[in-house]
């Protein structure tokens, strides 16, 4: 008797948790070797982290979680609220997005459908882990040439870095142009070229369709131009 009545609070209590909500992005999918846990649906808003939806899973690992999107932006799935080292960073969207992936893994190399700013995401970061690659050898051979007070070799070691970056620029800033038709394209050179050459994301800013031009990451590029503008004449 005592277990039927656990059972039905658990039963209760997964309902309590699940999502009741209706939006126009559903996220459903499956966390293998998931038994038990709670998964949160979470995006930021302004440059807090806050979650849209919730639902605690027992046994299979099935879950659906849903929002409302004015335009197609960056969620994240977090297990148990940990974004440190357990989340899946992906594009959301109108429709309905299919995420597959394993608790052990979770987040390492999750399976993401239905989502075509996600597809052009994963084509770049592909490229851009290249990029990241050749960072940390330059990082271990600038560490050797110092212990060793190579001079000669620092300073070819720092042209080559700024050769590479400036590489990588110019790689960003040609994929965002390539896919200007996508949102993905001002949020890469808001989160991959802040640091870059202003025209590089004029570049990228002029070449945006309309509709990109007004959504989300859309408005928060232009806006990010206009404000070194202005610092830059206030420095003159």
């Amino acid at each position: 008797m005592k277990k039927i009545i656990g059972f039905i609070l658990v039963a209760i209590l997964a309902i309590a948790c699940s999502s009741k909500k209706d939006g126009n992005m559903i996220v459903e999918g499956n966390i293998k070797g998931l038994k038990k846990g709670t998964l949160y649906l979470q995006k930021m808003q302004d440059t807090v982290l806050v979650s849209v939806d919730s639902i605690t899973v027992f046994g299979d690992g099935n879950f659906r979680l849903t929002d409302n999107v004015a335009s197609p932006e960056i969620y994240y799935l977090t297990f148990n609220g940990n974004v440190t080292n357990k989340r899946i960073l992906f594009f959301g969207n109108k429709g309905t997005i299919t995420i597959k992936d394993n608790i052990e893994l979770f987040g390492f190399n999750p399976e993401i459908t239905g989502s075509k700013n996600q597809l052009i995401l994963n084509d770049y970061m592909k490229i851009n882990s290249k990029f990241q690659s050749q960072s940390l050898e330059f990082v271990k051979k600038e560490f050797d040439a110092r212990k060793e007070n190579n001079k000669s070799l620092l300073e070819k070691l720092e042209k080559d870095y700024q050769n590479m970056i400036k590489r990588r620029y110019l790689y960003t800033t040609n994929f965002a142009v390539t896919n200007a038709n996508f949102e993905v394209a001002p949020y890469i050179a808001l989160t991959e070229l802040y640091d870059a050459n202003i025209k590089l994301l004029d570049t990228i800013n002029n070449s945006l369709s309309e509709d990109v031009k007004n959504s989300t990451y859309g408005k928060r590029l232009d806006k990010y131009i206009k404000e070194i503008k202005e610092k830059e004449t206030e420095n003159k």
